[in-house]
């Protein structure tokens, strides 16, 4: 039997779409049915082989290429005890505190410590001049999935009354939301892992001062 040939241009058309397909963001949802946090969205895990010698992949005459574009890049720098993270992106800051450090166990209560940490982000929020906050509460796999989502979401609203209140600043526009057990960023199979999972994160646009 003779095998069909794909014509290289239908080929390379078919990857490119397959790569946008894979790129696509999940759109946002009601509170009821999260949204993908940033940060989170699937990428493509290898790249693909081009041949550079292929006579398809040349301009045709008079074509010019696109303006050139600055890739995202991250900067992560966490403390030595772990207790509190941060992610910097062209785009966007990201702060994740460790629950423990803000909360009694199975708790949604501030406790002593948890205000001054989180006045230093919102001081930081101050800096960068930004007007959209995004609060998010993310727990473990231990109990129900349905009392984590209550848990992550009470301890979010918590840290958002906070920033509030140190930012006093009625134009700012909050997104607050309760995870669960989703998204986790460690296993879940050891006690460090589940720590680092039980967190609250704040992110928000990179001001251009």
């Amino acid at each position: 039997m003779t095998a069909t040939r794909t014509p290289p241009r239908l080929a390379l058309a078919i990857t490119v779409a397959s790569l946008m397909a894979a790129l696509t963001l999940t759109p946002a949802q009601a509170d009821d049915s999260p949204s993908v946090p940033p940060g989170t969205e699937p990428s493509a895990t290898a790249p693909v082989e081009v041949d550079p010698n292929d006579p398809d992949l040349k301009l045709p005459e008079g074509a010019t290429l696109a303006e050139p574009k600055v890739l995202d890049i991250k900067q992560v720098v966490e403390d030595q005890s772990g207790d509190e993270r941060r992610e910097d992106t062209n785009a966007d800051v990201k702060f994740a505190l460790q629950a423990e450090v803000l909360f009694g166990k199975d708790s949604a209560k501030l406790n002593g410590e948890a205000k001054a940490r989180i006045s230093a982000i919102a001081a930081e929020i101050k800096n960068q001049n930004a007007t959209r906050i995004r609060v998010f509460g993310f727990t473990d796999n231990l109990g129900s999935y349905a009392h984590g989502r209550t848990l992550s979401r009470q301890r979010a609203n918590a840290v958002q009354d906070v920033l509030d209140q140190e930012l006093k600043d009625s134009g700012i526009t909050y997104e607050v939301r309760g995870y669960s057990e989703d998204y986790p960023i460690a296993s879940n199979s050891t006690e460090s892992g589940r720590k680092k999972n039980r967190r609250v994160e704040v992110s928000f646009p990179r001001g251009e001062n």
